[in-house]
């Protein structure tokens, strides 16, 4: 386009103090997009504009209300708005880059989606979609450019565009220089003008849905008024013909969402996703094999010592900092193996159901202990190599110890990994030789496939390392019969002893992890303090390889990490930690693996309140989230820091960003040991948010993957304060009974409140109003049981549910007394825990809404 420079020129000048816009990297009928850098937060952002003529119709005002309308949806299905103005005379929003394709891409891609992959899609969209209708805002403008695809789930973009063009004109969006591809999915009423509803969104999702499963959308025609028409006359012509394997039931639920009268639609995007959804059976989950075992304790943020946090009421935007899981690794049995990731996204699977590139190398075999070392440190090496194929599906480490020392067969142990392709081997003396046996085998029956052989010199531990992987690769090149190009696992070491050293430091922080977690403390301090002599001779023996800073970084921080109620001894490793870290960056600033431990060194000072002035605990708390932000951006797949962020987010971010950072670090690595946390993350963000349905999926998952754990006792008696299933009394009483068992005893006091308050929740919702306030009644707690009242806000709630407007603004008021910074939360966004309330004369008055 030749206006294309002098729009970018334009765009460069006025938001130069901004971004640091790069260049166009797309453009539709309305807008032209641009990446740029945002330069105060150091990310990748698109910046999307109107294009000049639109513009001029719709007027910056009109633009900025209803560009700030579609901001206030946080969803995690919904493109997140951080900014949008107008800069010498151009209209413009800010959206983050989501690197990867969008729907459109795809689609011109593969032309037809497999059911699973359409249906998923198009699952989420439905989520994204119901949750704007319950605030009243029509997307009117559903189309495959408008999802886009981040790491197998979709990203619905552009809400407000449609609805700021078409409040500007009355004439129809293709008459005003839009794009000819929208009336592909524009509902009847749509085309003609007419006041739209939910249901024309859902005709366009089924349009976008029939298209991904036939290769077409359901009308076409050589001009926009031709396809207009057969929209509105024409029958939809039957899915099956062009693909009989679609469900009878898909094809049903598509014709009722394509019915040329809307009320002849699904009321609902809920209604519609039903239908669409009994096909579907059980959906890909993610399980991990860890079991970890958490308390209910996390260090508060106002005071310098520890406070005891539920981490179930509130929402995030008022909710203290969640527990941050543990950095010590779960040691595992076999049955909680059997507990596998599924990875999102379709793969190619052999007969017996395992995709032979979905790789597993099993911890090899050591001859004898003084081989341990060595054996352990081929195994990761090996994993991290073939970790960067791209053509390959790797089990992370923290999967393969899982399994380690189970004594499973071989194919029990494929199934539980989902691996169609297990590499193990042996590591043995011969003379004064290191002799190395790699081996693969089919993961469907257990059989051997293949095997090589190779030795090296005791001393020449990284030729023995190079070595395997390239035997490995071979194999697995021969078995999948196409090239497989694999990174050596070098990584700047120059040193063979001191490669041998650092796996033995590593090995070392491990046997302090487990030392500590069984209460030996003394023991634990000092296979530490083995530990980082061991990585420092490391260092001495390679000054040019960062790997030995990181891992006595890591001795540091999880040392510090042991004194969670006791800050200022924390203090020295903490700061210890930093300066290996930096020591580390300064020999490699790429290094994705040291900017998320110094991440986590600055959030975990911050947590621990050893920041006490405010303007330099934001920056303390900005710099961690940064070193994090680019961890994943340095590496996309690193599960750690995505956790963190996950945690961190409740400090500074929405819902939307917590749910995607922590869908990201399961997705990365299935195997986290802090799983159970990441995924009450899910449930928290996802019932804050007001999705009940995504929220009782994801705490399903948590209670069939970690049973007894609290997180997830917790979590289902919540779920039945919504309306995503019906109130069960009888088992609200008996959850509430484990939920206080499965209890730390420092907290119990604390639960047996929650539990009561919780079960007054399902009593509302039954509509048994008398016993529910009979229940509240005792639910009450002393400021020294729950001195952040949490219950008397989660109570404030119950009494929204009775009916009871003037008790809930009490409540709320005991809560903000104890929490005077929530109160502008709750005047900006009721949530929808007070939104019934919200216009309540009493409710804006306590919260000082105009």
């Amino acid at each position: 386009m030749s206006d294309t420079p002098t729009i970018l020129e334009r765009l460069q000048a006025a938001l130069g103090d901004r971004y640091q816009v790069e260049r166009q990297i797309g453009a539709g009928g309305m807008a032209t997009v641009y990446l740029a850098r945002d330069i105060r937060h150091e990310r990748a952002v698109a910046i999307k504009v109107l294009h000049p003529d639109l513009a001029a119709t719709v007027g910056a005002d009109r633009f900025e209300r209803e560009i700030r309308t579609a901001a206030k949806l946080q969803h995690p299905h919904i493109l997140t708005l951080y900014d949008s103005g107008a800069a010498d005379g151009l209209l413009y929003y800010v959206m983050p880059f989501v690197p990867g394709d969008s729907l459109r891409d795809r689609l011109n891609r593969d032309r037809m989606l497999p059911l699973d992959d359409a249906l998923g899609i198009t699952l989420e969209v439905l989520d994204a979609l119901g949750y704007a209708h319950t605030f009243g805002i029509i997307h009117r403008d559903i189309k495959p450019e408008n999802v886009l695809l981040a790491n197998g789930h979709a990203l619905v973009a552009d809400f407000g565009i449609a609805r700021a063009v078409t409040s500007a004109t009355e004439q129809k969006l293709t008459q005003t220089g839009t794009s000819v591809g929208t009336p592909l999915y524009m509902s009847p009423e749509q085309a003609s003008g007419d006041e739209v509803g939910p249901s024309s969104d859902l005709y366009s999702v089924a349009c976008m849905a029939y298209e991904m499963l036939t290769g077409a959308p359901p009308f076409t025609g050589a001009n926009a008024r031709a396809i207009m028409a057969r929209h509105t006359m024409d029958s939809v012509p039957s899915i099956r013909i062009v693909r009989d394997t679609v469900p009878e039931e898909v094809e049903d639920a598509l014709m009722w969402a394509l019915n040329k009268v809307p009320a002849d639609r699904p009321a609902t995007a809920a209604q519609l996703a039903e239908a669409l959804g009994t096909p579907l059976g059980a959906t890909a989950t993610r399980r991990a094999p860890s079991r970890m075992r958490l308390t209910a304790s996390a260090a508060g943020r106002s005071t310098p010592g520890t406070r005891r946090v539920s981490g179930a009421f509130a929402p995030p935007w008022w909710r203290r900092p969640l527990v941050m899981g543990s950095v010590a690794l779960a040691v595992v049995g076999a049955s909680a193996a059997l507990l596998v990731a599924r990875r999102a996204g379709a793969r190619r699977e052999a007969p017996g159901g395992l995709d032979p590139r979905s790789v597993a190398v099993l911890y090899f075999d050591a001859a004898d202990s003084g081989l341990a070392v060595l054996g352990d440190g081929l195994t990761e090496g090996l994993i991290g190599a073939l970790s960067s194929v791209g053509a390959l599906h790797v089990v992370s480490a923290g999967g393969s110890a899982s399994v380690k020392g189970s004594g499973l067969p071989l194919d029990s142990i494929a199934r539980a990994l989902k691996a169609g392709t297990l590499v193990r081997g042996d590591v043995e003396r011969d003379g004064g030789e290191v002799r190395v046996t790699v081996r693969l085998v089919d993961g469907t029956d257990g059989a051997e496939i293949d095997r090589a052989s190779f030795h090296r010199p005791a001393a020449e531990a990284l030729g023995l390392r190079d070595s395997l992987v390239e035997q490995a690769a071979r194999l697995v090149r021969k078995r999948l019969g196409e090239e497989i190009q694999v990174r050596t696992a070098r990584a700047g070491a120059a040193n063979s002893e001191a490669w041998v050293m650092l796996q033995r430091a590593q090995r070392l922080t491990r046997q302090a992890d487990s030392l500590a977690g069984s209460g030996d403390a003394a023991g634990a301090d000092r296979v530490a303090t083995q530990a980082d002599s061991v990585a420092a001779r490391a260092e001495t023996l390679d000054r040019r390889w960062s790997a030995p800073a990181v891992a006595r970084a890591m001795v540091a921080y999880r040392r510090s990490r042991r004194f969670t109620g006791d800050p200022i001894t924390a203090r020295p490793a903490i700061d210890i930690g930093v300066g290996h870290v930096n020591r580390a960056l300064a020999l490699d600033p790429q290094s994705a693996d040291a900017f998320e431990l110094r991440g986590n060194l600055r959030y975990w000072k911050w947590l621990l309140g050893l920041e006490p002035d405010e303007t330099r605990a934001k920056a303390l708390l900005d710099s961690a989230q940064a070193d994090l932000e680019k961890a994943v951006d340095l590496n996309p797949q690193q599960a750690g820091a995505w956790a963190s962020l996950s945690h961190l987010y409740n400090q500074t971010k929405t819902n939307t960003d917590i749910n995607i950072a922590a869908r990201r670090a399961l997705e990365a690595d299935a195997f986290l040991s802090n799983a159970d946390k990441i995924l009450q993350r899910l449930f928290l963000s996802s019932y804050d948010l007001g999705n009940a349905v995504d929220a009782g999926r994801w705490c399903a998952e948590g209670a069939q993957r970690f049973p007894g754990n609290w997180i997830f006792i917790e979590c289902r008696m919540l779920v039945m304060s919504t309306r995503a299933v019906p109130p069960d009394v009888p088992r609200a009483w008996r959850l509430a009974d484990s939920l206080v068992a499965a209890t730390p005893d420092q907290d119990r006091p604390y639960q047996r409140l929650h539990a009561l308050a919780l079960v007054a929740a399902v009593l509302a919702r039954a509509e048994l109003r008398d016993s529910a306030r009979a229940v509240l009644a005792r639910a009450r707690a002393t400021p020294d049981v729950d001195p952040s009242r949490d219950i008397a806000l989660f109570s404030g709630f119950v009494r929204v549910l009775l009916g009871d407007s003037t008790e809930a603004v009490s409540q709320l008021g005991a809560y903000l007394a104890a929490n005077p910074g929530r109160r502008k939360n709750f005047a900006d966004d009721a949530g929808w825990w007070f939104r019934p309330i919200q216009s309540n004369p009493g409710y804006r008055r306590l919260v000082g809404a105009p």
